[in-house]
């Protein structure tokens, strides 16, 4: 049996060695928006698209932090009233003329949600339609629980103009106030990360592409090259779906056969200022969330929801349950096997922990997160079976492949 245990742990220890020197650096969080101070090269016109569905508790945060960004170039809001039923519309119109900015606004009242699209890409797309007209250079696409720093516009303007950037997006640093919030929402973007190295994403020989829908700046001829928002219609994880399509498109201007090795590039970071408003301060809370799209980053297939189950607790699980069996057998091997592992991954969660300024013991805490990510993949596996998946703000979207 001891033979077992030891034999288990040391693939545990091989497969996080082989994580942390082979997958992208993916536990670093250098990878930040507000590292280096870009300057504006030239001043490309920006129009902001915002689904809002019952946002008026936020709106006088987020959209005034929109509506009073620093950029010197012509910028336009565009704010979706997706059906909403607690006045969304007259506090964004509020909050416009608080600032002084109502011609900065422009509402537009959301039509019903057609067949094959899901409620906030098909907000999106009447967006994208209404700002057309402007002619814009760039998207920015933004949620409405996001307060944007006042240089989070000219930033990503300037560095998607200087590296040449079809996509830029940054995941904005999620609220931690609550214990629930500080338990589990860096082990979100810790899990993230590890899906998604940003270092791959940004590598544009690297296939590997995502983006966080919270702030995601996308060029008109990039949108208009992969087919528009429509492409990406029934996608509930939308951000990483248009990533891939933006990263896949290599096609020039006039569409010849002979790709462009400056298009389709994205980049991936993490914002310090920009920061969402959403709370979570329940374990039910992230739960729901967490549970919405996870089976749906699976592709809905049983067999990779079989390796997560398996993997995630040979990966997570057994470095500390080595500790403590090791302990009560008497074998040191195996529990400074088990010690040695669990010490590894705590290393490699720091670095988020730290980017959250979070207390440094719950770098440890790491294996008591990922079981409670597992069990709500799999609760999110029996929501889809049970018809109740993708739920969110009043609708439930089925699995793509039954529209």
């Amino acid at each position: 049996m001891g033979v077992i245990v030891l034999g288990l742990m040391l693939l545990s220890l091989t497969i996080w060695l082989g994580l942390l020197c082979f997958w992208g650096q993916f536990w670093r969080t250098d990878q930040q928006l507000e590292v280096t101070e870009t300057q504006l090269e030239s001043l490309p016109v920006v129009c902001a698209v915002v689904p809002a569905r019952n946002e008026a508790e936020l709106l006088p945060t987020t959209l005034r932090s929109l509506l009073l960004q620093d950029y010197p170039g012509s910028f336009n809001v565009f704010l979706v009233d997706d059906r909403s039923t607690d006045q969304t519309a007259n506090f964004a119109e509020g909050v416009a003329h608080a600032v002084g900015k109502p011609q900065q606004l422009h509402i537009i009242s959301g039509e019903s949600l057609p067949s094959g699209w899901s409620g906030k890409l098909w907000a999106v797309e009447q967006g994208i339609k209404s700002a057309s007209k402007f002619a814009p250079d760039y998207f920015l696409l933004t949620d409405a629980d996001i307060e944007h720093d006042p240089g989070n516009l000219r930033r990503l303007v300037a560095k998607a103009v200087q590296e040449d950037l079809d996509l830029i997006s940054v995941m904005v640093r999620l609220r931690c106030e609550s214990f629930w919030e500080k338990l589990l929402i860096p082990g979100f973007v810790f899990f993230f990360q590890k899906l998604y190295p940003f270092r791959w994403v940004n590598n544009p020989n690297n296939p590997t592409a995502a983006a966080a829908g919270g702030s995601i700046l996308i060029a008109r001829e990039a949108l208009e090259r992969i087919g528009g928002i429509q492409v990406i219609r029934q996608a509930l994880i939308d951000d990483c779906a248009l990533a891939q399509a933006v990263k896949k498109s290599r096609k020039d201007k006039e569409n010849t056969p002979c790709p462009m090795p400056n298009q389709g590039r994205i980049w991936l970071g993490l914002s310090s200022l920009t920061r969402s408003l959403r709370p979570y301060d329940s374990l039910a809370t992230i739960w729901d969330m967490v549970a919405r799209t996870a089976y749906t980053q699976l592709n809905y297939s049983p067999l990779l929801l079989l390796g997560t189950l398996v993997g995630m607790p040979l990966i997570y699980l057994v470095p500390p349950m080595c500790v403590i069996i090791g302990a009560v057998w008497g074998n040191w091997a195996i529990a400074l096997t088990g010690l040695l592992g669990w010490l590894l991954m705590s290393l490699a969660y720091y670095p988020t922990i730290r980017f959250y300024k979070c207390s440094p013991w719950l770098a440890f805490s790491l294996p008591a997160i990922a079981f409670l990510y597992t069990l709500m993949t799999l609760d999110s596996a029996l929501r889809h079976w049970q018809g109740r998946g993708g739920a969110w703000k009043g609708r439930v979207y089925p699995n793509p492949d039954n529209l």
